[in-house]
């Protein structure tokens, strides 16, 4: 995107009030989530949201989008917060470093992915948290209480929701996501969508269990990619109307002919995290999917991609101290104390993982129908008189509705990994 331009001009003077407050003098496209979604939707392509457990995935991210001439959003899940050195009081300025590398010109937005909340206790501490990461510089969030109870669910996300400054994106979430058989249904995502439209709640995004899984499939162990596009569709139509549309969670792994075919079944939000992960650490990967490969129980580093070997070694080492498997999910939880030293790895190992996360989001990006997308952005902040980009919609139905005799009541769990 040229910086230089009329429109860009134009987007830098109503970005939301946290960037100008923070970046206000720097030329750095940092966007509400709102506008990125909006584009989205009326273009019918989906936005590549990637997970940012190291800083070199963020340098390879907006690489990509400013290559693509595409909007992105850069994020990080509440659970990622407490495992990598990549953290919502550093991702900003990570972000600033690199767009500015660029020469500017990339139109992102970043987004709280998964703020995970278990009970009343978290969404009071979220309500000081969450105004602390806006203020930071985050423009979009994802509120997460799926694992509570139907109206519990609501309630607690309706009480963030209302809190937050509706001129950043809002992203919410109905059943828990477990895998292939698990799927929300099309009474649950009404009522949820519906009782928080009736408090003024105006999400951009639901997410679903939809058949999804985060982290790596394991075929070996019966683990399969099951996301179901027949359900995904019948969820996106019902809440339509409200001007809400899907996120699709738990995309590593899934074949990009099935990717492609995503934003025809109403997702306009793709999550991708374990497969940079996968990128940075060097491990062998499937080509069509991204999904790790493991031999004989273990992940199979190959020695010209990701990290040195030395550096690889050490990290096995550090999990094997720590009794992981060596092909668990636990080794994302390598990412904080081994993230200083990959960023010292020598220029020539940074650059190829810059280069491979690159490859890989471009490729999503050209999946998701997002290239050249940028643009649109731009015409829909043009439209606006100012930096508000609160959404204009309607409540539909009294509160009264929505209360917990109404809730279809499904007990959801209260573990699960809320992240990818």
């Amino acid at each position: 995107m040229n910086t230089d331009s009329k429109g860009y001009k134009d987007l830098l003077a109503k970005r939301p009030l946290n960037v100008q407050a923070q970046f206000g003098k720097e030329p750095l496209g940092l966007v509400s989530g709102r506008d990125i979604a909006t584009s989205a939707k009326e273009i019918g392509a989906i936005v590549l949201a990637g997970n940012a457990r190291n800083a070199l995935i963020i340098k390879g991210l907006m690489r990509a989008a400013k290559e693509m001439d595409a909007p992105i959003l850069i994020e990080l899940a509440k659970s990622e917060s407490t495992y990598c050195g990549a953290t919502y009081d550093n991702i900003p300025d990570y972000a600033m470093k690199y767009s500015a590398e660029l020469g500017h010109g990339v139109i992102f937005a970043l987004h709280v992915d998964h703020y995970a909340i278990k009970g009343k206790e978290d969404v009071q501490k979220g309500t000081g948290h969450l105004s602390k990461i806006v203020t930071n510089g985050f423009t979009s969030v994802a509120i997460d209480a799926s694992h509570l109870d139907d109206y519990e669910n609501l309630a607690a996300t309706r009480d963030l929701g209302t809190w937050l400054p509706s001129s950043i994106g809002l992203e919410v979430e109905v059943g828990e996501i477990k895998g292939a058989g698990e799927l929300s249904t099309v009474e649950e995502a009404l009522y949820f969508i519906g009782g928080l439209n009736s408090w003024g709640v105006f999400p951009d995004y639901l997410a679903i269990s939809n058949g999804s899984l985060h982290g790596t499939y394991d075929p070996a162990a019966g683990v399969i990619e099951g996301i179901d596009l027949t359900r995904t569709k019948e969820i996106a139509d019902a809440i339509a109307p409200y001007g809400v549309s899907i996120a699709q969670h738990g995309i590593s792994g899934t074949p990009f002919d099935k990717v492609e075919k995503f934003s025809k079944y109403g997702i306009n939000k793709g999550n991708v995290a374990t497969l940079f992960q996968n990128v940075v650490f060097g491990i062998k990967m499937d080509p069509e999917t991204g999904n790790a490969v493991t031999d004989g129980g273990t992940y199979i580093k190959e020695k010209d991609r990701g990290i040195s070997e030395a550096l690889w070694n050490e990290m096995v080492k550090s999990a094997d101290d720590k009794g992981m498997s060596r092909k668990s999910g636990d080794y994302k939880k390598l990412n904080l104390p081994f993230h200083e030293k990959i960023l010292a790895e020598p220029d020539h190992i940074t650059g190829r993982i810059v280069d491979e996360v690159s490859e890989w989001a471009k490729r999503f990006i050209k999946a998701f129908g997002g290239e050249g997308s940028a643009e649109k952005v731009i015409e829909v902040i043009s439209r606006r008189p100012d930096h508000n980009s609160s959404p204009e919609r309607v409540i539909r139905a009294p509160r009264s509705k929505y209360g917990p005799e109404s809730a279809p009541n499904k007990p959801q769990s209260s573990g699960g990994s809320f992240e990818d």
